[in-house]
């Protein structure tokens, strides 16, 4: 087995003590099996910029807070020093959100330590003491595709309330552990508030999650989660505690095209004396 570079650094630093075996390898990191402070756990090796397959990135990071001024125009202008703190950045989002969801109630991995690149978190199991499988490997009856959809709404529904968007869920990033579904893969994790994509990634975390789980419980599949979600969101009627029933009904009025028309067009003349 060949060992990430990453790692050596928490090997001679005895953060970890052993490499025990890959676990997976996703878009944004791979994923090991360690021995750190005499337990098993996991260690998430991020992969460089240039290698990773995740796009898109300005769709996410939009709204971000950055720590300062000249971290903020050098990653504006792409500089080498840029691009490191856009990447340090990046990393470290997982991290935060973590961190930030735990307190929140939402079912996350416990993290330990963060070095080098290298997430260090808690093992999650599954009834039979295994490395948690993914849903995406697991087959359920109706009943329990049912009950695991609407914990993992739940979950997206204490995220928004906490004002973060997953960004990126679907059954790829939920392990199925012997206490049930944990929220996996963070790093692109959005503010709700901040980022004009938040609605459309929301739906479609939601869409991703209904549709596998609705191959094994074809009701779920009517169920508007997502939109009943935002609206209650944007109303701010978004409570931990609110009930949500999966039902919405979009706004029956027609939208004023014509109305839109006449505000450009003033717009415009508007500006013609000042450009000239």
């Amino acid at each position: 087995m060949k060992i990430p570079e990453r790692l050596y650094p928490l090997l001679e630093n005895g953060l970890v003590q052993e490499v025990v075996r890959p676990l997976m390898s996703g878009k944004e990191a791979a994923v090991y099996i360690v021995i750190a402070e005499g337990r098993y756990c996991v260690a998430k090796v991020y992969k460089e910029a240039i290698h990773r397959s995740f796009r898109q990135r300005a769709d996410y990071t939009e709204g971000r807070m950055v720590r300062n001024s000249r971290q903020r125009r050098a990653m504006e202008k792409g500089s080498k020093y840029g691009r490191e703190q856009a990447e340090a950045a990046w990393q470290t989002a997982e991290v935060d959100a973590l961190y930030k969801l735990a307190a929140a109630g939402v079912r996350v991995p416990k993290p330990l330590v963060f070095s080098e690149g290298v997430l260090l978190m808690e093992l999650l199991l599954d009834a039979e003491d295994q490395p948690a499988p993914r849903l995406c490997d697991c087959a359920f009856t109706p009943e329990q595709a049912w009950n695991s959809h609407g914990f993992v709404m739940h979950q997206a529904q204490l995220m928004l309330c906490a004002g973060l968007v997953h960004g990126d869920l679907s059954e790829y990033n939920v392990l199925l552990s012997a206490q049930g579904p944990v929220i996996i893969d963070l790093p692109q994790a959005i503010d709700a508030a901040g980022n004009r994509n938040a609605r459309t990634i929301l739906l479609r975390d939601v869409g991703a999650i209904t549709g596998f789980l609705g191959r094994f419980c074809p009701p779920l599949l009517e169920s508007r989660f997502g939109e009943e979600m935002w609206g209650l969101y944007e109303r701010a009627e978004l409570h931990p505690d609110t009930q949500l029933t999966g039902r919405w009904r979009g706004s029956s009025r027609k939208a004023d095209v014509r109305g839109v028309q006449r505000e450009i067009q003033a717009a415009a003349r508007d500006a013609r004396p000042r450009r000239h």
